[in-house]
């Protein structure tokens, strides 16, 4: 078990030694100041605005920023609907069938709403043209919305006097130019490198030991696995996902997919710490979420190594569902990784974790994705935790509620209750209208408090844009892939637009000379007061979902 946690504790070491100059470099990049070594790229920048056209240079207020992601988004579902709607008859289509409607529109909400909920298997599915064309593309836009968003807020929070919060096109092409493309061309050379596949080939035929003729699938994965982590998105080209040898074939594939997962949303914070120009802030928002991931990190690794004697198999650890080249180390950390990320991407079988070993991934997410949480997305959710916390601060000691000089006032909490909130809500009601569909029982292989908790997962991942799926449950049916559509954007776009016109009315204020009376928002105190305020919401919220699933389910096993 020690060598688990040391594991775990390297990991950490190398995420933050790459994060600290990565959250530099974005700083840089989203304020328009481009580093020597990355000019050459601006010919391909500049061309974007040219066909984007004057609206490309314009700045923008809250309201059309909002409109502009809202509409991009609703001609990418679009689009997506009808290419995985008609990819049969599109090039290298031949061989996988047109998907049905409710099918193909959830699988567009799904990967345009960065979640990249799958209801299929990549392999026999999907076509090479609908892997590379369709989702490839809005692994890196989804990403590249979300930066953009959490770079207006910084804005807001910064600047003084001054609503307007830049152009997004200009935000969602450096993001895309000169972070997002770069980073993926490099992760997916070194996942070629250790023989994850890269080819055009759909595949080719070969007999097996039993005599039989099979198929082996092929292409274009190792670009499409790079996005997928370091957007934060997680849809895998094949079923398996990251199980499988050709999407993770190594054990220093299995570390680098594992870094990607984590490495911008943490470097993110740092960016977050340099943009204020107050890296004690950052400091605040670094600490508590490797707190959670790591407290989540043992308590799922010893849930595992410590498993059921009955579940016990190659030693002591609970090694049912997991590669053996992985073990019970490296496929906790992907588990707590993927699921305080908002990746969702999986190298073992979460349904095969014990109770405990799967309430915490789940927990993680229902906390709000906000554990390091989506590109972008993560940190501006824990800043509305954190604005909370302020406010709530602000009435306990009798301050006013500042943040950063700028007064919290009753229209930024209620934004930052939206954006908590929504998730949350959004959680509970599709966990209901699962529960009481009345063909449920015949969409799940198990029963009992188990069948409970495959329930309560595909909604809490639904529902915060992660997209892991416990497994147990039958994903592709007309009602699922309907709720699932609804849970998706609503949880998506509600909190966009609440973080966007909160941005735009912090923005609009004047800052205020720190006192002896400022609340200090770096101190151990206020650390330890956002940690108590997260959990509080969490607990209270989906202790009694828990406790119906995976805690009902700890207890019959012991």
């Amino acid at each position: 078990m020690s060598s688990i946690i040391y594991q775990g504790l390297f990991f950490l070491f190398v995420l933050l030694l790459l994060a600290v100059p990565l959250g530099w470099y974005i700083k840089e990049i989203m304020q328009g100041a481009i580093p020597k070594g990355v000019r050459f790229l601006q010919p391909i920048e500049r061309m974007f605005y040219k066909v984007i056209g004057p609206i490309s240079k314009k700045e923008m207020s809250a309201k059309r920023y909002a409109m502009t992601i809202l509409l991009l988004s609703f001609f990418s579902v679009v689009l997506l609907t009808v290419l995985l709607m008609t990819q049969h008859f599109l090039p290298g289509g031949a061989a996988v069938k047109n998907l049905s409607f409710p099918l193909a529109i959830n699988t567009a909400v799904s990967f345009v709403t960065n979640t990249n909920w799958q209801a299929y298997a990549g392999e026999t599915t999907l076509s090479n043209t609908s892997q590379m064309f369709g989702l490839t593309v809005q692994n890196f836009v989804s990403a590249g919305v979300g930066i953009s968003v959490l770079v207006a807020l910084l804005r807001g929070i910064s600047q003084v006097k001054k609503k307007a919060l830049g152009n997004f096109w200009q935000d969602l092409t450096r993001s895309l130019v000169y972070i997002l493309l770069p980073l993926a061309i490099v992760f997916a050379v070194l996942l070629i490198s250790q023989g994850t596949v890269q080819s055009f080939r759909s595949g080719f035929s070969y007999h097996g030991l039993e005599g039989g003729s099979s198929w082996l699938h092929l292409g274009p994965v190792a670009s499409q696995v790079a996005i997928k982590q370091l957007g934060t998105n997680g849809g895998g080209f094949f079923g398996a996902n990251s199980a499988y040898p050709f999407e993770n074939p190594t054990i220093f594939s299995n570390f680098l997919e594992t870094i990607a997962i984590l490495l911008i949303p943490a470097a993110l914070i740092f960016t977050f710490g340099f943009w204020v120009k107050d890296w004690k802030q950052g400091r605040t928002i670094m600490v508590v979420s490797l707190f959670f991931l790591l407290l989540a990190f043992i308590g799922v690794a010893m849930s595992e190594y410590y498993g059921p004697e009955f579940a016990r198999v190659l030693g002591s650890a609970n090694m049912e569902g997991k590669e053996v080249r992985f073990g019970v180390g490296w496929s906790s950390l992907w588990s707590v990784a993927t699921t305080a990320a908002s990746n969702g991407s999986v190298n073992a079988m979460l349904d095969s974790f014990t109770p405990l070993g799967g309430a915490i991934p789940m927990f993680l997410m229902q906390l709000g994705e906000i554990i390091f949480g989506g590109a972008g997305s993560g940190l501006y959710g824990m800043l509305a935790f954190l604005l909370l916390a302020v406010f709530i601060a602000g009435l306990l000691v009798g301050r006013t509620p500042e943040y950063l000089g700028k007064k919290i006032e009753a229209f930024d909490i209620k934004m930052a209750s939206l954006v908590i909130l929504t998730p949350l809500m959004l959680t509970l009601f599709g966990a209901m209208a699962l529960v009481l569909h009345p063909e449920v029982m015949s969409w799940l292989t198990n029963r009992g408090p188990h069948a409970f908790s495959e329930l309560l997962y595909a909604a809490t991942s639904l529902a915060n844009n992660n997209g892991s799926a416990f497994g147990g449950l039958t994903a592709d049916t007309p009602f699922l892939n309907g709720l699932g559509s609804v849970l998706m954007t609503v949880s998506r776009y509600l909190p966009i637009v609440a973080i966007l016109f909160l941005a735009e009315n912090m923005g609009g204020k004047k800052k205020a000379a720190l006192s002896s009376g400022t609340l200090s928002t770096v101190s151990p105190t206020f650390v330890s007061m956002l940690i108590i305020v997260i959990l509080v919401i969490g607990s209270l919220s989906f202790l009694p979902a828990l406790a119906l699933g995976p805690i009902a389910e700890f207890f019959t096993l012991n």
